[in-house]
């Protein structure tokens, strides 16, 4: 019988990895650099013992029930095997050892380190060490005389030498391999092997060849090569008898070798060509194992029972199957498919996603149903040749492999598509019921596990938070096979049997009283195959095609029937989704439909079964809900969808986990998803779709990426990212409307975020010339930001499109001066912002951070100045759409452009003020994005505070010419332009209508005694003026106004305080004679960021910079 090698399987993570097989050749151990050695009884155990020894292991030998590693502590330990019980340290080295193994009877140990050492130690007494110094670089490997005479070493100094273990001398030394400086830039790690048996001959790899050096003599024999070696060998392996020899290449070829007559009877391939670096021969049989780098465990079987391979047969035969075979067909060969195959081209693109369960158990499960031997090769030959199988692949597949329904000869007489298994029941987050340790679920709230093996059979709760509960072990005696978590309780279901009926249990561990569980029997012949907790509640779906639904102390509630039956559900607080079969798919898809409900005090629906969008040919793999309360779902190709609430109750493909995959069967098991911040916790399998439970499994996060084409332009990759702000964020208004609490401070950064994004875009297009697409960008942006568009189109002398900007701007501005009052409609505006959508804007917009900044500056003035005559009203959390917009819109001349000169429109939303210098810039927008969060809390509590003490008065614009409004909202910070903005305040002035100026002296004619801010701006005026000397008025009031802003709340109080006569505190005092120090550094920082803008060169600019200062300096560049 000719030799078969087995298709590759996951053993740990990439890596170095070493293998074995135990004393009596019943299990292959094998180690990686995860820290695991694991024992597998055969190449198809797919729950392997697992032993940790370390975070990362080396090397390991195993002898005589013991079990040598070389791990990362740099310590060689003991464990003993199989039970994996340590059992002590054998020697420690300074770095970590590359290589240890046993003597030929088990009683010593060589290691070798990179610190240039070799120790030979006694395993019964590890006192009696010996060390073999004379390498002048890491040792690479080490091999025992059979007869214990001598010790074979490489290094990474380029020699190999052979001591004399009883004097610690060395005998001989050859410089056979390349120079380098570690192990890891090793060309190969030159495993040498002495001959069984007699010692006759040490095998060295060297390049291309094996060397074999005659004993005693030391000379060299013969050379063992081969034309199919077209790389350099790593590793060699005498067979026990010691007669055969294989090596390994860094190319991933296997070759064997009759050392006697020098042929080769075997050429082997690794089926992707990674490096060999662990080989080993059965004790008994002749098979190798064999690892790689990558972790993956192989067998080649029957060597040397054929004849010898001809070069051309074996190529020919390999090519053969790998045009029959692909990747994906080796699940076929293996047997995954027990039903008849779904859809016709299913073995060759569904890849293991149809056997009974749609969810694969594992990587090669159930070998029963066709030994993988050559006969099944053969008949898949037969076939193909004999065409019975149509070329289009339109024919049902179960004429293929599995079970051989059809005798060969008979045709099917249907041939149209086929329909697809029903997917069975399933909780999101176990793994399949039928492994002896499983996952029952894991989520958000933690993890329950399952053992059911000979000793126990046993349930394991442990929560990710221990404050919520502690881990509870609890015995398994009715058989559960579902389980679900929450922060409330644990729900328990299994199916019935012939004694039993089917049982709901649920331990409500929160419960205030002591009987914390309670159990329901189903009725005869119906059995629970979902179920689920909400808040307050617990639900099941049966097959009856019921949901039953319970209140978490055990009331039975409502029921309702399904249309088809149940494939999984969810629950989030009072949302229950539950997903079912609407229909049968055909071809491989499945045909489900969802419901979403809300079970709280007004219980309604809100999907009423509408179809599951599904990628071509998958099935769902998980349902749920985000923290934040959103629909999510993953189906079997890694896509990930939410619901998007904000479009109609669509669904929105947020992420491809295949995209983060390296392997073809490498998958991402999900475990929970955020929404802010935005990450969908998974755990990656490695050739596998779940994971084991032991080791326990680490969490990997990964990105969202909206599937929006060209995400590598600019462009596309700014549109992604503003819609998925808006996707993620539709949550917040959810919360707001269903009466939950939420933080404001999270929707003014995602508005925030989103109109930055709009104005960048907007910034792109104007420079690619779009205005049409600049205006429908304008369409979405929030009336402050349309007006710093406006002042770029104007900068970027498109002044065609600044009139059509301008013209947006006054029909947005009409729509907020008409909005109603009520908070019904301010709700519904969130909805609006958070959509995107720009026809409803029926509030004032979410104050920007520049709206924001303006507040304050003059909140400083008149804050200061009402905390005269208001009593102190205690701290609020900061509203950003409280309706008292303060005194510095009034000056600002920020309705100028919405309000032509012709317009005297009077705005409600204003209040009037006394202030003095009405000539205070506007900040932009996007400036001062790291203030942002510091100010929240003072401007909405001062907010609030005017919301209840101020009479909110109309005041009229003051109407100036567009050229002018352009130019006053535009002054720029740089030096080199103070030129420019001088002309700019002349032409200002020069166009300022009179009625302007009449109000700005009645402003100053009306004004109320000092404020604090007016007392401390001229106490520090001069500090200010030393600082930056060419400041004109405004630019001092301004810098004035941001340093004020810097001073804590009870500074300010103290100012005002002293401007109603009463004295400074000791502590102001203080803090103010700090203060000048740390301004000039501020100020230092200001010039030289300044100096930086203004070179308008095409470096890249630091990111702390403010959005507005790039895109200014980006509009001037043609100029």
């Amino acid at each position: 019988m000719p030799s078969a090698q087995k298709p590759m399987r996951y053993g740990h993570t990439e890596g170095h990895t070493d293998v074995c097989f135990d004393g009596t050749g019943s299990c292959i151990v094998t180690c990686g650099s995860d820290g695991d050695v694991r024992i597998w009884e055969n190449l198809d155990d797919d729950d392997p013992k697992s032993i940790n020894v370390g975070e990362k292991a080396y090397s390991f030998a195993l002898k005589n029930g013991r079990l040598i590693t070389a791990v990362s502590n740099n310590t060689v330990q003991i464990h003993t095997f199989p039970e994996g019980a340590p059992d002590g340290i054998l020697t420690r080295f300074t770095t970590n050892a590359n290589h240890v193994i046993f003597n030929s009877d088990g009683t010593k140990i060589a290691a070798g380190s990179s610190d240039f050492m070799v120790k030979v130690v006694e395993v019964a007494d590890s006192s009696k060490q010996k060390t073999f110094r004379g390498h002048d670089a890491p040792v690479l490997s080490l091999s025992f005389d059979p007869r214990d005479v001598y010790l074979a070493s490489a290094s990474c100094d380029g020699s190999v030498r052979v001591w004399k273990i009883a004097d610690r001398t060395c005998t001989t030394s050859w410089p056979l391999l390349q120079k380098c400086n570690d192990v890891i830039n090793a060309k190969s790690i030159c495993r040498l092997g002495w001959q069984p048996g007699s010692g006759k001959l040490l095998a060295v790899p060297v390049d291309k060849v094996v060397k074999l050096y005659r004993r005693e003599t030391w000379d060299r024999k013969l050379d063992l090569s081969d034309p199919f070696i077209t790389q350099p060998l790593n590793v060699v392996a005498w067979s026990p008898c010691g007669q055969y020899l294989a090596a390994g290449s860094v190319g991933g070829n296997i070759v064997v070798w009759n050392v006697e007559t020098q042929e080769c009877i075997e050429r082997m391939k690794h089926e992707k060509n990674y490096t060999v670096c662990g080989l080993a021969w059965h004790p008994k049989h002749r098979q190798i194992a064999y690892t790689d780098t990558e972790g993956n465990l192989g067998l080649l079987e029957n060597i040397g029972d054929g004849k010898k391979p001809n070069d051309k047969v074996a190529s020919t035969v390999t090519k053969d199957y790998n045009d029959l075979f692909d990747g994906d067909d080796d699940d076929y060969l293996n047997g995954d498919m027990v039903e008849p195959q779904s859809s016709p081209k299913a073995g060759a693109d569904e890849d293991d996603g149809d056997d009974d369960d749609l969810r694969p158990t594992s990587g090669h499960p159930r070998r029963a149903v066709i030994d993988d031997d050559d006969n099944s090769l053969d008949i898949g030959m037969i076939k193909a040749n004999l065409n019975l199988e149509k070329e289009d692949g339109d024919d049902d597949q179960t004429s293929g492999f599995p079970a051989l329904p059809l005798s060969s000869t008979q045709q099917p007489f249907y041939d149209g598509p086929m329909p697809t298994p029903k997917q069975k029941p399933f909780q999101s987050g176990s793994t399949p019921v039928h492994l002896m340790h499983r996952f029952m679920v894991w989520n958000s709230v933690g993890i329950i596990r399952c053992y059911n093996d000979e000793q126990d059979n046993a349930i394991d709760i442990e929560f990710h938070d221990t404050s919520v509960h502690h881990a509870t072990h609890l015995p398994n005696s009715l058989n559960h096979t579902m389980a679900d978590l929450s922060t409330e309780a644990v729900l328990l279901a299994c199916e019935s049997t012939e004694e039993l009926a089917s049982k709901l249990q649920c331990i409500h561990f929160s419960s205030w009283d002591a009987n914390k569980e309670w159990t329901v029997d189903m009725p005869k012949d119906e059995d629970i195959e979902a179920i689920c907790l909400g808040q307050g509640w617990a639900a099941c779906a049966t097959s009856a095609l019921l949901v039953r639904v319970f209140t978490v102390g055990g009331v039975q509630k409502e029921i309702f029937s399904l249309p088809g039956p149940v494939v999984s559900m969810a629950g989030h607080g009072e949302q229950l989704i539950v997903i079912y079969h609407r229909g049968t798919g055909f071809d491989g898809d499945q045909c489900l439909g969802v419901q979403l409900m809300e079970l709280g005090k007004k219980k309604k629906q809100i999907l009423h079964g509408d179809p599951l969008s599904l990628t071509k040919k998958s099935y769902l793999v998980w349902v749920g809900f985000s923290a934040e309360g959103t629909p999510c779902y993953v189906d079997s190709e890694g896509t990930v969808r939410m619901l998007n609430r904000g479009f109609g109750n669509t669904w929105i493909p947020v992420c491809n986990t295949r995209e983060h995959c390296k392997g073809k069967s490498d998958h991402y098991w999900v475990v929970g998803i955020h929404e802010n911040p935005q990450q969908l916790r998974c755990i990656p399998c490695k050739g596998a779709r779940f994971p084991p439970t032991l080791p326990r499994p680490a969490v990997a996060i990964l990105s969202f990426k909206l599937p929006y084409c060209q995400v590598a332009t600019e462009k596309g990759q700014m549109e992604e990212q503003y819609w998925r702000s808006i996707v993620f964020h539709n949550h917040v208004d959810y919360l707001s409307k269903n009466g939950y609490e939420f933080d404001e401070n999270t929707k003014n950064q995602a508005v925030k975020e989103q109109q930055e994004l709009l104005m960048k875009l907007f910034a792109l297009s104007c420079k690619l010339e779009r205005e049409f697409r600049c205006v429908e960008l304008a369409d979405l942006m929030t009336q402050n930001v349309v007006n710093l568009a406006i002042k770029y189109a104007s900068r970027s002398r498109k002044l065609n499109l600044a009139q059509q900007l301008s013209e947006m701007a006054v029909e947005k501005a009409s729509e907020l001066a008409t909005a109603p009052e009520d908070e019904e409609e301010e709700e519904d505006f969130r909805e609006h912002l958070n959509a995107g959508s720009a026809r409803e804007w029926s509030r004032p917009p979410v104050r920007n951070v520049q709206q924001d900044q303006e507040m304050e500056d003059a909140e400083e003035t008149d804050g200061c100045e009402e905390a005269e005559e208001t009593p102190e009203v205690p701290k609020q959390r900061p509203n950003p759409f409280s309706k008292g917009v303060t005194s510095a819109e009034a000056t600002t001349p920020k309705s100028v452009v919405i309000a032509s000169s012709s317009q005297g429109r009077v705005n409600p939303f204003k209040v009037t003020s006394n202030k003095k210098d009405p000539v205070v810039p506007t900040a932009n927008v996007l400036d001062t994005m790291s203030k942002y969060s510091k100010k929240t809390s003072l401007s909405g509590s001062r907010a609030a505070n005017k919301q209840n003490h101020l009479v909110i008065k109309p005041l009229t614009p003051k109407p100036k010419s567009k050229q002018a409004s352009a130019a006053s909202f535009f002054q720029t910070r740089t030096p080199n332009s103070s030129e420019k903005t001088a002309e700019e305040r002349e032409e200002k002035a020069g166009n300022e209508p009179h009625e302007a100026k009449v109000a700005a002296q009645e402003n100053t004619e009306n004004r109320r005694p000092k404020t604090g801010f007016q007392m401390w701006l001229e106490e520090n005026r001069a500090n200010i003026l030393t600082d930056n000397p060419d400041l004109n008025e405004a630019e001092i009031i301004k810098e004035g106004m941001s340093r004020f802003r810097m001073l804590s709340s009870e500074e300010r109080m103290a100012w005002t305080e002293k401007a109603k006569g009463g004295a400074l505190n000791d502590l102001t005092d203080d803090k103010k004679r700090k203060r000048p120090a740390a301004d000039e550094d501020e100020a230092k920082k200001n010039q030289e960021q300044n100096s930086e803008d203004s070179n308008l060169s095409k470096k890249p600019k630091p990111l702390d910079q403010s959005t507005n200062v790039r895109l200014s300096a980006f509009a001037f560049k043609q100029s």
